[in-house]
């Protein structure tokens, strides 16, 4: 090939990608916005689109349509990963904020190994030795810090479908990841409806909370008290899975 034309197809290939990023990043900005309703003033929304259009980049480089995904199915989960990759090198939660959320979690547990039911809000409060407002509180401070462990656990670990990840898993990892997706689907199946359905809304759907909140009738910091309730419910109940997390 003449070096003129290995320039023309050189020149093509940019403005393939550049053609393809312009498409793509409005997929980032959704996603950026989607982590930014859960997350203090602190972290700043230029940081995460600029972490999600290297994420962007990367899924471009080394989309393989052989595998079986769609490229928008690859993108999201690459996008997303930079993006927690950014907040986790940036990690904003005090060092109380990661005690208090492990100790609800260890209350909630402990109620419900006892009652064989659902942990009640009163209940927790109880079991902390705080008021119901205060419990309130303690829920919306924890709500980014649990938020990001949630989505960090079930996008990078053990939620990217198969064929995606850059290693292929070996058989013992390929059973470990299985029986956790089970064990996950299972402890959603299990929360209160509200909690379920929140989680859903969020999750699947891809709502905000203000979103959430006018559907159900409530407020955004309610829906914020209800989703830090059921990650840390969630926490509590797969602590096998999660116990050497932060």
């Amino acid at each position: 090939m003449s070096g003129a034309a290995m320039y023309a197809e050189a020149q093509a290939f940019d403005q393939n990608i550049n053609d393809e990023i312009a498409q793509h990043t409005p997929l980032v900005k959704r996603i950026a916005y989607h982590l930014m309703s859960r997350l203090p003033p602190s972290v700043q929304q230029d940081d995460l689109i600029q972490a999600g259009m290297i994420g962007l980049l990367e899924s471009l480089r080394n989309y393989d349509a052989s595998q079986g995904a769609s490229f928008q199915t690859y993108a999201r989960i690459r996008i997303r990963g930079a993006m927690l990759d950014e907040i986790r090198k940036n990690d904003w939660a005090p060092r109380s904020v990661h005690r208090k959320a492990r100790r609800v979690a260890e209350v909630v547990k402990d109620i419900e190994n006892r009652t064989g039911r659902d942990a009640r809000d009163q209940e927790i409060a109880e079991g902390l030795g705080v008021s119901l407002p205060e419990y309130h509180r303690l829920l919306q401070d924890a709500s980014g810090h649990r938020v990001f462990s949630y989505d960090e656990l079930n996008v990078e670990s053990h939620g990217a479908p198969e064929g995606l990840t850059q290693r292929m898993q070996g058989p013992l990892e390929g059973l470990q990841s299985a029986d956790f997706k089970r064990g996950l689907a299972d402890a959603i199946a299990g929360l209160p409806e509200r909690e379920r359905l929140v989680m859903t809304l969020y999750y699947d759907e891809e709502l905000n909370l203000r979103e959430i909140g006018s559907i159900l009738g409530v407020s955004e910091s309610r829906i914020c008290q209800i989703h830090s309730q059921a990650v840390i419910r969630l926490q509590s109940r797969m602590n096998h899975w999660t116990q050497n997390d932060d």
